[in-house]
């Protein structure tokens, strides 16, 4: 049966863990090379695949501008994609190094959260790539037409487009990592449900500059952010009330307990000797 050990006896010097991350470090590496030697392979029909939304908002046409320009859109859709492929074997190895310094009772409580980071970025990613962007570029496109005789036509180039995708699935998907963060620092008694309720006005403050700053500058895409942003606030405040109520039960079922051993009748015990 799989059991999770308390902290390993382990007394090596610095040294030696020093060369265990470097190993840990050239595996993720690695990884990510090999990872990226693949992507490069695809960089094409990966593209194809990045440009569906402007496809979706009207689009025919892309340009690049520079004539090493597509070269080196191929490459970084190469990195971008290759992040992505070799982001669970680079959690792994972080997880390996950083498991071994954690009591039993901190690597259950860290472990689900490791487990849902990459969901939660894949969903806002997913929510950007579906959603978001075919939406904001066909307000983005809606902007040609004729003004004073002249016909104004959109003609972006495939390094700003790429720029702009990487902004918007980066941007939703580390902003779907807050009800992680915050359930991470309620966990580790650093804030209260409490705290972050009586906060509220002041996270909705914060969620709008958030969204205004790492989101295009568009009212459509801002809110598009941080309305989610904000249900996963409460979503995240919700899980630490269920989490503190059943922590409260299972403390005074313990508590009970001790009482009850504490006044029990002790069993008296045989005096009688034998002869």
């Amino acid at each position: 049966m799989f059991k999770i050990r308390d902290i390993d006896e382990s007394q090596a010097p610095l040294l030696d863990h020093l060369i265990e991350l470097r190993t840990r470090l050239m595996r993720c590496i690695f990884a990510l090379l090999i990872a990226f030697g693949i992507c490069l392979y695809f960089a094409r029909d990966i593209l194809g695949f990045l440009v569906q939304p402007l496809v979706e908002a009207g689009q025919s046409r892309l340009v690049f501008t520079k004539l090493y320009g597509q070269f080196f859109v191929e490459l970084k859709v190469a990195v971008f994609a290759g992040f992505f492929i070799s982001f669970p074997i680079i959690a792994n190895q972080l997880w390996a190094f950083i498991a071994p310094g954690l009591y039993a009772k901190e690597k259950k409580a860290f472990l689900p959260f490791l487990l849902m980071t990459p969901i939660m970025f894949i969903g806002g990613g997913a929510l950007a790539y579906y959603e978001v962007m075919p939406t904001a570029f066909k307000w983005f496109l809606g902007f040609q037409g004729t003004q004073g005789g002249l016909q104004i036509e959109a003609m972006p180039s495939s390094e700003d487009y790429l720029g702009l995708v990487m902004q918007f699935i980066l941007a939703f998907g580390f902003s779907f990592l807050l009800p992680i963060l915050l359930l991470l620092l309620n966990r580790a008694g650093i804030v209260s449900r409490a705290q972050l309720s009586g906060a509220r006005r002041y996270v909705i403050v914060g969620i709008t500059v958030l969204a205004a700053v790492i989101t295009p500058p568009d009212v459509l895409s801002q809110l598009m952010l941080a309305v989610p942003l904000f249900l996963l606030f409460e979503g995240a405040l919700l899980i630490m009330y269920v989490t503190e109520r059943n922590d409260a039960k299972a403390k005074a079922r313990e508590e009970a307990e001790a009482s009850a051993q504490a006044i029990a009748p002790v069993p008296r015990q045989d005096l009688t000797s034998q002869d």
